[in-house]
């Protein structure tokens, strides 16, 4: 869905101002290819906090917590 709406959005602009567009549709490469580190960098703290996450929980799973477990019991309806 993401991308029909930014092909629209590029129809659009090309109609109103097509230097634009054409030069959006140059550089767009470009500025993805700059971004491939920042992506790295962020699938890498991403992964990290999950793993000192893990590493926190760990007694206390190994003590029989689960996620979604301290919720209060419901009380039979008499």
């Amino acid at each position: 869905m993401k991308a029909l709406i930014a092909v629209v959005a590029w129809c659009i602009l090309f109609v109103l101002c097509w230097p634009l567009a054409l030069l959006a549709l140059v550089l767009w490469p470009i500025a993805w290819l700059l971004t491939i580190p920042f992506r790295l960098v962020g699938i890498t703290f991403s992964a990290l906090f999950a793993l000192l996450q893990a590493i926190l929980f760990l007694p206390a799973r190994l003590l029989g917590w689960r996620p979604g477990s301290m919720q209060p019991h419901r009380a039979a309806a008499a």
